[in-house]
């Protein structure tokens, strides 16, 4: 499967719970920090969640 290489470009301050949840399991744990992940259905629609708040890349 792909990857794809999750990094966090705005603020968690104003976000709701459930968006600072996502982050959370997604193993983002502040900004500019990133990850990479596989691209399975699950981490797209977290993704997807919190996609104003994060920037996705394909590596």
């Amino acid at each position: 499967m792909a990857q794809i290489k999750v990094i966090q470009i705005k603020s968690r301050i104003k976000a709701t719970k459930v968006q600072k949840l996502t982050l959370d399991a997604l193993g983002i744990k502040k900004m500019h920090h990133s990850v990479v992940k596989e691209a399975t259905p699950s981490i797209m629609g977290m993704v997807k969640t919190v996609h104003h708040l994060v920037e996705v890349t394909n590596l």
